[in-house]
């Protein structure tokens, strides 16, 4: 077999593997947003908690992203992704014993580390390909966002069925058989094999940090606070929303937050593509733009908004969401090809807060408001903080530079 058919192979396997072990992380990560709804009744909490609640594993998964990318980097992604699902296996399984909402808080802080497999994904994956091919890989390797739907399709069943208690354990189970799997199934990446024949020092740790100091990283982050943290918001508090504005059961309320997932996750490996064919920018242009027209109608009053209507308006904001997310990491590995781990982990560190941080803004603006549609409000203005940001660093730069720059 020749070496192009090798490097080939190692390429889909490790592109194939990251995104079904992703895949599998990422329905552990969400899976508060079907067993919250039956401890919000079982401890019963006011929606400000309950909004806590769902957003603390989103909150672990994103502070531990730039640690874990690091890691990546410097010890490789095949170790660091295995003792990354075993731990959030088993912090997933301690759910079972926690009693009170305090421990299922601190439970929920080791479902966490579920999340910050993506950190570890794309820095491995995108070791394997060429800068041309890298947002492709990058943007199939994040269908694995997909998981978010493999839960609200499934758990709602096996909870109505079983009990919450047998989603958390079933859940925890996958994942630790998915580490074993992907322990002895993949190959250490061409860099890390690369610098152990050359017994090549580490860079110190500190100098891993380096380029957090370009201002452009921190634009990423914000293009991916809105792109991918407004997403993880949503598919954690879509069941809940569909319960108290439409009157949906838990089962019927979870397949529509998956299908809703489904779009958002899928679609982001064509978001990928076409970020190598017409740019990151003009996808970012077009997320941002759309996006604030779908969450201004969203935001208006609950009642305007039939069910039917609701459901399309969502599909259409999940795909834009879905290129958004792609386009943000087309740049990474371009401009920053030897700190994909870092850089990478702080984007995909403050986008995982927006996941943390925009449930407990839509429990708050419910309690202080009583409007629903007030989630949508909070989201429209991002959408337009973000884009305006964009577009003045781009006039900047273009004035600067000339328009071919990055924005």
């Amino acid at each position: 077999m020749s070496r192009l058919d090798d490097q080939t192979r190692s390429q889909y396997r490790a592109l194939g593997l990251s995104t079904v072990a992703f895949t599998v992380c990422f329905a552990v990560w969400t899976i508060f947003s079907i067993i919250g709804v039956a401890l919000k009744d079982q401890l019963g909490l006011s929606e400000t908690q309950f909004g806590l609640l769902i957003g603390t594993p989103v909150l672990t998964g994103s502070l531990v992203r730039i640690v874990l990318g690091i890691w990546t980097d410097r010890y490789g992604g095949r170790l660091v992704y295995t003792l990354t699902m075993l731990a959030a296996a088993v912090a997933t399984s301690l759910l079972v014993f926690a009693q009170t909402y305090e421990q299922f808080l601190v439970a929920a802080l080791g479902v966490g580390f579920a999340g910050g497999s993506f950190a570890v994904g794309v820095a491995y994956v995108s070791r394997f390909y060429p800068q041309s091919k890298q947002g492709t890989a990058l943007g199939i390797f994040g269908v694995g966002n997909v998981g978010a739907a493999v839960t609200k399709f499934v758990a709602p069943f096996v909870m109505v069925a079983f009990g919450w208690q047998a989603v958390a354990l079933g859940w925890a189970g996958a994942l630790a058989v998915m580490a074993v799997v992907f322990w002895f199934t993949t190959e250490d990446d061409p860099v890390l094999i690369k610098r152990r024949k050359e017994g090549a020092p580490q860079r110190s740790f500190l100098a891993e940090f380096a380029p957090l100091r370009d201002v452009r990283v921190w634009r990423f982050g914000l293009y991916y606070f809105f792109s991918f943290g407004a997403f993880v918001a949503l598919t954690l508090w879509l069941p809940r929303y569909l319960i108290g504005v439409y009157g949906f059961d838990i089962k019927m309320a979870g397949m529509i937050a998956a299908a809703y997932s489904i779009p958002a996750s899928l679609f982001r490996a064509y978001g990928g593509t076409l970020s190598d064919k017409v740019g990151a920018r003009l996808i970012m242009y077009w997320t941002f733009g759309v996006s604030a027209v779908v969450t201004l109608l969203l935001s208006l009053p609950a009642g305007l908004i039939t069910p039917l209507l609701f459901i399309a308006l969502v599909f259409v904001l999940g795909f834009f969401m879905s290129l958004g997310k792609a386009a943000v990491y087309k740049h990474i590995p371009t401009y920053y090809p030897d700190n994909v781990g870092a850089v990478g982990g702080l984007v995909g560190m403050i986008g995982g807060i927006g996941g943390f941080i925009l449930p407990l803004l839509f429990g708050w603006l419910k309690d202080a408001t009583g409007m629903w549609s007030s989630c949508f409000l909070a989201l429209f203005v991002l959408v337009l903080v973000s884009l305006g940001l964009m577009h003045l660093a781009v006039r900047r730069m273009a004035t600067r530079q000339g328009a071919s720059q990055p924005a």
